[in-house]
């Protein structure tokens, strides 16, 4: 969705916040690769939802140049352009309605460049620890992983007195838990709701059968849990959210009912009070475009894609599903 359509209603600060972290991760990613993108906005971009957060695409690349590494001046001059620019949009959203009062279009639009900053050191700076301490290479690791990035390649040098040496990842690609769910699942999706499906798998199979091979029991985990919460959401509803974004909100919405009835909910049940209580009630995503030829945002009438999985197919056909 282009930016404006996730302002159609009053969006409050934390998820404006959000969605500028995810322009801030576009803006590292493509930086990561030597892009130099020279326009960065809000309406040069395009947004899907991503298990609570967005992930953010690239749509206009007109003034953008590819060059095999950027220099410090290239990337602090692209997310000034992005400062600019932001605050400019967020300006024009204030004098629309479409933002709390509260927010500080210049304040906020400052969020990309922490944001941007703080992901940018984590991934490229150099770390020194002592040789002992060489299971910080795997920590480190980890944690990159953690953020969505996997570690291809690294180098390891040794300081000249002997006693320390010096970690510098070489190669830092994105999408680590969306290759894991797609090699275990078959399942594409974006890499936060990747990381949430994820989550749920493991403890699925620690909860179940934790002697179990992952590939059978992540196979186990789709049938039982995944494709019944998919064919369990009416046709008239598939074009509100995504699969794998209605998974996990369904998801969460379990947990959430648990802890307030203090009560294992049935996964039926839970379902069930989704729909009811939140999906009915939200605008169908899938039918938003933007006009060309007016940059207008218009609602269409459109015929959504099927869920590959079916419709209109109750829950209750999968008694197993609560496993």
């Amino acid at each position: 969705m282009p930016y404006r359509a996730l302002f159609s209603q009053m969006l409050r600060k934390d998820t404006l916040t959000r969605l500028i972290d995810a322009q801030a991760l576009l803006l590292v990613r493509l930086h990561l690769i030597g892009f130099y993108w020279g326009d960065v906005s809000l309406s040069n971009t395009l947004f899907r939802r991503d298990a609570g957060a967005f992930a953010a695409y690239l749509v206009d690349a007109e003034t953008g140049e590819l060059y095999p590494d950027l220099s410090t001046g290239q990337r602090e001059y692209d997310l000034e352009i992005a400062r600019v620019n932001i605050a400019g949009e967020l300006m024009d959203l204030l004098d629309g309605g479409l933002i709390e009062e509260k927010v500080d279009p210049v304040a906020t639009s400052e969020l990309i460049m922490d944001s941007y900053r703080r992901l940018w050191t984590e991934l490229t700076e150099k770390e020194s620890f002592e040789i002992g301490e060489r299971w910080r290479v795997a920590a480190r690791i980890r944690k990159l992983n953690e953020l969505g990035f996997d570690v291809e390649e690294y180098a390891i040098k040794t300081t000249q007195n002997g006693s320390t040496i010096q970690l510098q990842p070489k190669v830092v690609d994105a999408g680590h838990h969306q290759r894991r769910l797609l090699r275990l699942t078959g399942l594409d999706a974006q890499e936060n709701q990747a990381r949430r499906l994820l989550n749920d798998m493991d403890s699925f199979r620690a909860d179940n059968n934790p002697g179990m091979d992952e590939e059978y029991s992540a196979h186990l985990w789709v049938s039982q849990i995944f494709e019944p919460i998919v064919r369990s959401i009416p046709r008239d509803l598939s074009g509100k959210l995504e699969p794998a974004e209605a998974v996990h909100e369904i998801l969460e919405h379990r947990w959430y009912m648990s802890e307030k009835e203090n009560r294992h909910i049935p996964l039926a049940e839970a379902v069930q009070s989704y729909i009811d209580s939140e999906l009915r009630h939200r605008r169908d995503e899938a039918a938003i475009m933007l006009n060309p030829d007016t940059g207008l945002l218009k609602i269409l009438e459109v015929e959504t894609e099927e869920s590959r999985y079916g419709a209109d197919e109750s829950i209750d056909e999968y008694p197993d599903a609560d496993d």
